[in-house]
């Protein structure tokens, strides 16, 4: 029988660390992952298939359960964040980060910060190739799901190259999952590795 991984009830990052230390183990059988939230569904998926592991998944509506059915591969490619590590920094590029946790910029007047926050995103691509990542958490990830200039140049900017990772267990509080239009939706595990590689963090 397959093995079974109930990570129901476990909050970010922990359906992807349990996933991640039963890989750990070894073995070759298949196994099934059940989470109760459609941002750990996408997190487990996303780290399972950087690690070349084929996924299919199944959504049972009444039960409120994501089933995460896995198909080994002989071959496992290394995720990206290995491939970054395994470079050598001579070759590697500076890599700034950009870490936003919420909608506005600065304090004082919401309206003023908006705008502001809009200027401020419009103006990133003055960075050029030192660009690398944007992590939204928080209040932060509302500009992922809001029409406007934000949104507008998160799109511009992840259509240049720029990552963009979307805190999943945010989105889910904010009820915003379904609305994201920009970005990979990710976990704390994620965020912490992406800082610890980061060469400049900025954050407005």
């Amino acid at each position: 029988m397959d093995t079974l991984l109930d990570c129901r009830t476990l909050a970010c990052p922990e359906p992807v660390l349990r996933t991640r230390a039963l890989l750990s183990e070894g073995g070759s059988e298949d196994f099934t992952v059940l989470v109760d939230n459609a941002a750990a569904c996408e997190n487990v998926c996303r780290f399972l298939q950087n690690k070349g592991i084929q996924t299919s998944m199944r959504h049972d509506e009444q039960a409120k359960e994501w089933r995460i059915e896995t198909q080994r591969s002989t071959a496992q490619a290394p995720c990206p964040a290995q491939q970054e590590q395994a470079m050598p920094q001579a070759q590697a590029a500076a890599k700034t980060l950009v870490f936003i946790s919420t909608e506005t910029l600065g304090r004082g007047d919401d309206a003023l910060g908006s705008k502001l926050m809009g200027n401020f995103l419009a103006t990133l691509p003055e960075l050029g190739a030192r660009l690398w990542r944007i992590v939204l958490v928080n209040g932060g990830v509302k500009l992922t799901a809001t029409q406007g200039k934000c949104l507008e140049s998160l799109q511009a900017l992840a259509a240049a190259g720029v990552s963009i990772l979307v805190c999943g267990a945010c989105l889910e509080h904010y009820g915003l999952s379904a609305a994201k239009q920009v970005g990979e939706t990710t976990n704390m595990l994620d965020i912490v590795t992406s800082l610890d590689m980061a060469d400049k963090i900025i954050r407005p």
